[in-house]
């Protein structure tokens, strides 16, 4: 399988806080959509800027499309896209000067598909940056991300500044990118009904740790969460498990086979599982 991204025991410590990236393994498929998840300060972030070199990495080996990227690298940067959370870009150009900037910074940057991007996503392109909400300088940002022709976008909560309607509008715009030629993403967000429509895989970190990564298919349509009293709990077979949370009067139980655990465990109750309640489940719940 050829791969635009892989990081191998990627680790990083901060020595203030004491926050420790550690080992990450992770793999982005070309042509695909890896979803990264997980809670405010698991690392998400610092594993992006660990890829992007904005971070320098402690140890482990960062390849994109087969190569190390070193500083001074440019054309694999000029396959990369990237947007942020937060602003990208000063707030006194307007889009005109960023696209004339943009222009002298990438080879391949293409003015027409900007300015239809402008036009798409209803910006005025005289406007100055500043007085942009932040939904509209979202998506300056994603239309600047994708006019230069890069083949992996890397998006840190690209889509958390928008409404649900504008947010349904950019995931087909990701579709039709990975649709096209041999593109793929990676995708940071804390919106997980958003990873459920457009994923290939998911990749859970929590802690600076990794803790799942599973091709989005298998998670919801087989994984399974089983709603146990506390002695149907007791007498579940400890190896089908993932990981469980007690509530209340009853334990939830994540299973990686749904169809399986019904034909074992036929007296209790077992839900299809979301995103959401998988990715609770791995970093509030128990595990062996």
């Amino acid at each position: 399988m050829d791969y635009a991204l892989e990081l191998e025991n990627v680790s990083k410590t901060y020595q203030k806080s004491g926050f420790t990236l550690e080992k990450i393994t992770f793999s982005v498929p070309s042509g695909s959509i890896m979803g990264f998840v997980g809670e405010n300060g698991a690392g998400k972030s610092t594993t992006i800027g660990c890829i992007l070199n904005t971070l320098f990495k402690d140890s482990g080996t960062i390849k994109l499309f087969n190569r190390e990227m070193k500083d001074e690298d440019v054309e694999i940067r000029e396959k990369i896209g990237v947007v942020y959370d937060g602003d990208n870009f000063p707030g006194y150009f307007s889009a005109e000067q960023l696209g004339n900037i943009m222009r002298e910074i990438y080879r391949k940057w293409d003015n027409n598909l900007f300015e239809k991007y402008l036009r798409d996503f209803g910006l005025n392109r005289k406007q100055k940056i500043k007085t942009y909400s932040k939904g509209m300088t979202m998506k300056l940002a994603i239309a600047a991300a994708l006019s230069h022709h890069p083949d992996l976008l890397i998006l840190d909560e690209a889509t958390s500044g928008l409404d649900p309607v504008m947010r349904d509008e950019m995931l087909d715009v990701f579709l039709d990118f990975v649709g096209t030629e041999n593109h793929s993403i990676l995708l940071s967000s804390h919106i997980t009904s958003d990873l459920e429509k457009i994923a290939d895989y998911i990749t859970f970190i929590h802690n600076g740790k990794i803790i799942m990564t599973e091709a989005k298919d298998e998670l919801v349509y087989h994984y399974g969460i089983m709603r146990c009293s506390d002695k149907q709990f007791a007498a579940l077979d400890k190896t089908d498990r993932i990981a469980w949370r007690k509530r209340d009067y009853q334990t939830d139980v994540l299973v990686s086979n749904r169809d399986k655990a019904i034909k074992k465990y036929q007296n209790v109750m077992i839900d299809h599982a979301t995103i959401d309640e998988i990715m609770l489940l791995l970093i509030k719940g128990e595990r062996e």
